[in-house]
């Protein structure tokens, strides 16, 4: 709980003062990379954790996403440029990514099929202090302080995570090697790079598309990302086709949805709105905690039907936020206010997305075959690092287009969050095609 407490008080936070970040550096055209670069990362770390998990067991990979993350966070307190920033963005989301994918295989070991979502609400759960605490904070730090001790108050609750979970990650490990690691070919790991490069190169040459190198980066990075894709997802994922393909993509277009959204309505409320960073801060967090109620709810819902109305409650989720995100677009419309109906837009899209993200990575779960564990953990964490950080990258390339061509950053937002509209409505499409596994009994010998 720590541990994903520690990594969403450092979202959270980071969403509020990346524009504060981004003005200070000189670097408001690269504001989109401070997510993308953290999210490409993210699912580098995922894909190799996942590997690594099976084969070296929990405990030798939580220290090493422990010391990533680490490193990034000191490097990211002490950057001087928006590169090295970047720079640093990207080894915290390694150590993110292979963090949360050895705390999803944690959770596929150790509990049944009926106790998942109501472990994984718990999860949600992780959320509620640093979404009442984390943005206010960290706008508070960025308006009187320096946004510098955003990074450095993160590493006593790192140090501290590490400390309460050392022997229980221990103890697994000893299972893990008793009861045999199956070992798993590394060719997953070099994919991910080049998708990672693949990525970067598009997200960079359509932030410059309205010159010939923006053209040709797009292109190129459009022809590495396209086979990698296809070797790294699901089989089927690119036809949607039932089952766990359509429900990963599902996952992976409303995720991007509602954090790309979040991200940038922060833009807007500060730059646009005029709002502090503090008070920007609090209005989008909003959502966190109708989230976490939402996973509450679904984890009752769950345990009532046994399980037997996921999709419908995947489907329901996605629909809430479909109506959240066009009152979001709404809201921005207008020339003065709308700040009341920003905050109710954001607490409608969070209550959408807790009720589905739990609920859909139970689903996923429950494909897992025996000792692909930490293979299917990391399938989910791929899915969320690989489309937000798409979606994120294409909305920072669009305010540099807009800043290029002086459409404003208004103009420039609006279109991102168009974009985020077409995403969510084509969740809705992919979570048609979702089929419920039957829950499994759990082993009491296990």
């Amino acid at each position: 709980m720590l541990v994903l407490t520690t990594v969403a008080f450092e979202g959270l936070a980071i969403t509020t003062i990346a524009a504060k970040m981004a003005q200070d550096l000189q670097g408001i055209h690269l504001y989109g990379w401070i997510f993308s670069a953290f999210l490409l990362s993210q699912l580098i770390g995922t894909l190799v954790m996942g590997q690594q998990v099976d084969k070296r067991g929990v405990f030798t990979s939580m220290l090493v996403s422990f010391s990533i993350f680490v490193l990034g966070t000191v490097v990211a307190a002490v950057s001087f440029d928006m590169h090295m920033l970047i720079v640093a963005r990207a080894l915290q989301g390694f150590g993110a990514g292979a963090l949360i994918t050895c705390v999803y295989t944690c959770v596929t070991l150790h509990y049944s099929d009926a106790l998942r979502t109501q472990i994984l609400a718990a999860f949600s759960m992780a959320f509620v202090l640093p979404s009442l605490i984390g943005p206010y904070l960290a706008g508070l730090m960025a308006s009187y302080i320096s946004w510098r001790f955003v990074f450095w108050i993160v590493l006593p609750l790192i140090a501290l995570a590490l400390s309460l979970t050392f022997r229980s990650f221990h103890d697994l490990q000893l299972r893990q090697v008793r009861t045999g690691i199956a070992p798993k070919a590394d060719s997953k790991t070099l994919h991910a790079i080049l998708l990672a490069i693949g990525t970067g190169l598009l997200l960079t040459g359509l932030g410059m598309i309205t010159d010939w190198k923006g053209i040709v980066l797009t292109l190129v990075g459009f022809l590495i990302m396209i086979p990698q894709m296809q070797k790294l997802l699901p089989k089927g994922t690119f036809a949607v086709k039932k089952g766990l393909p359509a429900t990963l993509v599902s996952r992976g277009l409303y995720v991007a949805c509602y954090f790309t959204t979040e991200s940038f309505v922060i833009l807007a409320l500060t730059e646009v709105k005029g709002l502090s960073a503090d008070l920007a801060g609090l209005i989008v967090a909003a959502g966190s905690l109708s989230w976490s109620a939402a996973a509450w709810l679904q984890a009752k819902l769950d345990v009532r039907d046994q399980g037997h109305g996921r999709k419908r409650r995947v489907m329901s989720g996605i629909g809430i936020m479909i109506a959240g995100t066009v009152l979001v677009i709404l809201a921005l419309m207008l020339s003065n206010g709308g700040i009341i109906l920003i905050l109710l837009s954001q607490m409608i899209t969070g209550f959408g997305v807790g009720l589905a993200n739990p609920t859909t990575a139970a689903i996923a779960l429950q494909h897992a075959a025996p000792r692909q564990e930490g293979e299917m953990s990391a399938n989910l964490q791929f899915v969320d690092s690989f489309y937000m950080g798409v979606s994120i990258g294409v909305g920072g390339a669009l305010i540099a287009l807009s800043e290029t061509l002086q459409w404003g950053i208004s103009t420039g937002v609006m279109m991102v969050l168009l974009l985020q509209l077409l995403w969510v409505l084509l969740s809705f499409l992919a979570s048609l095609r979702i089929t419920e596994p039957v829950p499994q009994e759990h082993d009491p010998t296990v």
